[in-house]
């Protein structure tokens, strides 16, 4: 009887609720892609329908200068700046938004497998319904995560097939009772014969085969193509009609190689006569002409795996004789006679199936009856009214039920927030030729010129900062790798260190720390940016500079050199010499600890410098890389031992001082502490958080970092927020206000490292739980 009560509870909401205030995330018109098409179609379907609702849109940029978006759109994110996701967040929750819609594509956010959408769903306060444009069958761990975190985070899902419902329930564990199956929204045409809108495109009295969509390499058009040949020998009056601007992400990587590769194939096939490309992203209005002058839809596509497809939809809606290959989305919607399935790549089948249908009309006009009248379920009027059930369904849940991220937290448990990324004072210690070293105050100090060892670690952070789509770090990026580029010299196969503000160099061989932080910061580039120009500069550099390495009698130059192969590793794994000098250099550091180790002294020698932490973190690197338990465990212990010797009484951040460190049996300096020592502990922490999956590492690390926001002897903020700059350090009555490339850099690693790590340590944690 009490279920009775809730179920009649339920209903009734969702019958009163109103809901005067959506917002819609996902891309939007102008921009060209179908998550934006659908996005703006829904919302103004929702618009139209109910006049009494609000509907605002937030859209993502994947370019700096965003597009000219209409008034209905209020605030926009960038793609790879998690930032921004954050501020939708606020702007929402302050705006008296009743419902979040959003339209879930792994590709259109950024992070791993898009996990920056979930920065903002976990701040949002009110009911959200998602609309699933990917339901993957054998997704990564990172797609599965995200995906399932998404779920858990959402009142509702919609999804467009009934496969996509069966795959969220047996593959991410979504109960039924979540799911709302509402189909693609189309646009209400009339059923017309094909040759109305031919003299449109100068095409009247011939046969019309259509191909619509952005253009790119898995949509299958050249199988279209190559079955033309012998289609036109028994209809010679066919034309091949393929709409859609190239996508502008394939123009961005590759240009026009594959239009210009299926204008080359017509002409070999001889049907260049027969074949129209009509490169423009085309308005609504313009395809619906286009898909009324069409006598048979083609969606050729390569890839089974497809829950979902507008094109499809559309002309299905519009009583077309459809033949598609036999991806998801098309064996549903075109059962029952709606459509012809024909094998992938099979030129031969697809040009069976056209001469088919062109030979018995009364079969294809029967088949587009069938078609139509399954459409008219899917056109934007009805779509609305069903989301508009969905999201009142939402509502109302929510009253009855707290979702598990509203609860309140304790100060343990509430997720940690870190400072903004600050630039300014980067660019301003950045010149043409790199970065400066040193520093008087905030103004850059000419007099000392530049090192290596300072532009290869600007270069890591740029490479991080451009993983979170910071839009200035390719720029910064380019001038440092150039800057190493020049540092290198060819004849002793050594990087030179010091060059005066003239750009003379003061030396011919540099240290050994500069060689291996330059080794570190080029594989860092090789493992993480997807551009050839600096992969291949990159790559040349790394491997030019690698034997030296082995050379080299500093332990803490092997120990860069190593983290440096490790990235490398993660792309060329097969790379029998960087793994050969990686197993000498490891080699090496675990001799150095099992020889200078004693139960009270748990260290690599008999002194504790700069950069300590370094040391463990390669030997964990390494241990991990090349299944070396032995140096696993070193590098944990030595680790640990580093972790407990630099905590105060009071719990926080103590580096070792610089004006002594500490020799094994003498007195241990307190100052000056160096934020080196501070970055050097955060990478290290989180380096053993990934390998143990214990939180007390990342806690270390979070410990080690807020030295730099003043929890430290002096209770004294290190980093400067008003320029973005990290001073240079804490002497034992202030801080050191200089603010050289050294200490900015430092911080700005840490920042971004916990910024990469926190997005995983989250969505892992929101998993477990």
């Amino acid at each position: 009887m009490n279920n009775e009560k809730v179920v009649i509870s339920l209903e009734q909401n969702v019958t009163n609720s109103t809901l005067n205030r959506i917002a819609f995330i996902g891309n939007y018109l102008p921009r060209q892609c179908g998550i934006a098409t659908f996005t703006t179609d829904l919302c103004e379907a929702i618009a139209e329908q109910y006049k009494s609702t609000t509907c605002i849109a937030l859209p993502v940029n994947d370019v700096t200068a965003g597009y000219a978006y209409p008034t209905r759109v209020r605030f926009e994110l960038t793609e790879k700046d998690i930032d921004s996701y954050l501020r939708a967040s606020d702007f929402l929750n302050i705006n008296n938004v009743d419902l979040v819609c959003l339209q879930f594509e792994y590709g259109i956010f950024g992070g791993k497998a898009g996990s920056h959408i979930l920065a903002l769903l976990r701040g949002l306060r009110m009911p959200i319904v998602t609309t699933l444009h990917t339901i993957l069958k054998n997704p990564n761990p990172d797609q599965r995560r995200v995906l399932e975190e998404v779920a858990a985070l959402s009142d509702r899902l919609v999804v467009m097939s009934e496969r996509g419902s069966e795959f969220l329930q047996n593959i991410y564990n979504v109960p039924l009772e979540k799911i709302d199956l509402i189909p693609h929204g189309i646009p209400d045409v009339p059923f017309v014969d094909p040759s109305f809108n031919k003299d449109l495109f100068g095409v009247e009295g011939k046969i019309v085969l259509l191909s619509f969509g952005l253009l790119s390499s898995n949509k299958g058009i050249e199988t279209v193509i190559s079955a033309m040949p012998d289609i036109i020998d028994r209809y010679p009056d066919i034309v091949y009609i393929v709409v859609g601007a190239t996508h502008p992400h394939v123009i961005h990587q590759e240009g026009e190689a594959y239009r210009l590769s299926l204008q080359w194939l017509a002409q070999q096939k001889g049907v260049e006569g027969n074949v129209i490309f009509y490169n423009r992203f085309v308005s609504l209005e313009e395809l619906v002409e286009f898909i009324s002058a069409a006598d048979i839809y083609i969606t050729p596509y390569f890839n089974e795996a497809q829950i979902t497809s507008g094109t499809l939809a559309y002309t299905l809606g519009a009583g077309k004789a459809v033949i598609s290959t036999p991806y998801w989305y098309a064996q549903e919607v075109l059962a029952e006679g709606r459509g012809v399935l024909v094998p992938f790549r099979d030129p031969s089948a697809l040009a069976e199936q056209v001469i088919n249908l062109l030979e018995n009309e009364a079969e294809r006009h029967a088949m587009r009856k069938r078609a139509y009248k399954f459409g008219r379920a899917m056109i934007w009027s009805e779509v609305a009214q069903r989301y508009m059930e969905s999201f009142k369904r939402a509502r109302a849940e929510r009253r009855h039920y707290i979702p598990p991220n509203f609860s309140v937290k304790a100060l343990d448990k509430h997720p940690w927030e870190l400072p903004l990324i600050k630039l300014d004072h980067l660019q301003k210690m950045t010149d043409d030729t790199g970065m400066f070293q040193h520093a008087l105050f905030t103004v850059p100090d000419y007099s000392h010129g530049y090192t290596t060892d300072d532009n290869a670690r600007a270069l890591l952070v740029s490479i991080l900062l451009n993983e979170l789509g910071n839009p200035y770090s390719l720029g910064l990026a380019s001038r440092y790798l150039a800057f190493l580029g020049f540092a290198f010299n060819t004849q002793t196969k050594r990087f030179r260190n010091f060059m005066d503000y003239q750009r003379n160099w003061l030396e011919e061989i540099g240290s050994d720390d500069s060689h291996g932080r330059a080794i570190l910061a080029l594989g860092t580039v090789l493992s993480h940016s997807h551009l050839q120009a600096f992969n291949s500069m990159a790559g040349w550099l790394f491997e030019q500079s690698l034997p030296a390495i082995i050379k080299t009698t500093s332990p803490r130059a092997w120990a860069f050199a190593l983290l440096g192969i490790y990235e490398y590793s993660q792309k060329f794994a097969g790379d029998r010499r960087a793994s050969n000098v990686q197993d000498e250099l490891a080699g090496r550091l675990l001799t150095l600890y099992q020889n200078n180790r004693t139960d009270e002294w748990r260290w690599y020698e008999n002194e504790l410098s700069y950069c300590n932490a370094t040391l463990p973190h390669a030997l964990l690197t390494c241990g991990k890389s090349i299944s070396n338990k032995e140096m696993t465990d070193a590098g944990l212990e030595s680790l640990n031992w580093l972790a407990e010797l630099q905590r105060s009484t009071s719990g926080y951040f103590v580096p070792i001082g610089s004006n002594g460190f500490y020799q094994k049996g003498g007195e241990r300096a307190r100052f000056d502490q160096q934020p080196v020592e501070a970055q050097a502990m955060v990478s290290a922490c989180l380096e053993a958080y990934r390998i143990t999956e214990d939180k007390l590492w990342h806690k270390e690390a979070r410990r080690a970092f807020e030295w730099f926001l003043g929890r430290n002897d002096l209770n004294l903020p290190i980093y400067d927020p008003t320029t973005g700059g990290c001073r240079d350090g804490l002497h034992p009555d202030r801080p050191n206000n200089n603010q050289g490339a050294e200490s900015t850099l430092a911080f700005l690693q840490s920042l971004l490292e916990l910024r990469l790590s926190e997005q995983t340590h989250l969505i892992t944690e929101a998993i477990v739980k």
